[in-house]
């Protein structure tokens, strides 16, 4: 697995606890904020090839 993959895998393992803490403390606006950041690291791995699993809830 390269740097690339790797970082964009933590940052997306990342951003989906955050999430989970931010609609956990009923911080919507937060949970907005991480929202679009998750989504934003889904496409950019997307374009790249990057396999990104769902998350099992």
């Amino acid at each position: 697995m390269d740097a690339f993959t790797t970082g964009i895998l933590q940052r997306i393992h990342s951003t989906e606890s955050d999430l989970r803490l931010a609609r956990e403390s009923g911080d919507d606006f937060l949970a907005e904020v991480e929202q679009a950041e998750l989504d934003d690291l889904r496409r950019l791995a997307a374009e790249h090839g990057v396999e990104v699993l769902p998350k099992i809830a």
